[in-house]
């Protein structure tokens, strides 16, 4: 579990807010809390592609370009062709998450334009 403080906060706000009967409230503000935690909503996915390489959406196409190539070097399938069948399938993903993610972020910048 990464996030934790929605939970958290969610349990207090709803405590407070339903004062008749708190321990409702803490359930239903906890429970609205890991939504936000777990990102149930969509909220965090805006940013995945740039996310990928670390990166944020002000960030230059140099930067994208060169994040990309460092990336893809590194995780390229042909690089572990004498490699384990498992680590080539893991290099294989890890190289289409990076390519989609590198699409992604062109198209988002060719609508831009």
């Amino acid at each position: 579990m990464k996030r934790w403080y929605g939970k958290l906060l969610g349990a207090l706000a709803g405590a407070l807010l339903l004062r008749g009967n708190p321990l409702f409230g803490l359930a239903i503000g906890a429970l609205i809390g890991h939504a936000f935690d777990a990102d149930w909503f969509g909220i965090g996915r805006r940013n995945a592609p740039y996310r990928v390489f670390g990166l944020t959406p002000e960030a230059s196409d140099a930067e994208i370009d060169l994040a990309y190539r460092r990336m893809i070097s590194q995780y390229h399938p042909d690089k572990y062709a004498d490699a384990a069948p498992e680590l080539r399938a893991q290099a294989d993903k890890k190289a289409g998450e990076i390519n989609a993610a590198y699409d992604r972020i062109k198209q988002l910048r060719k609508g831009r334009r």
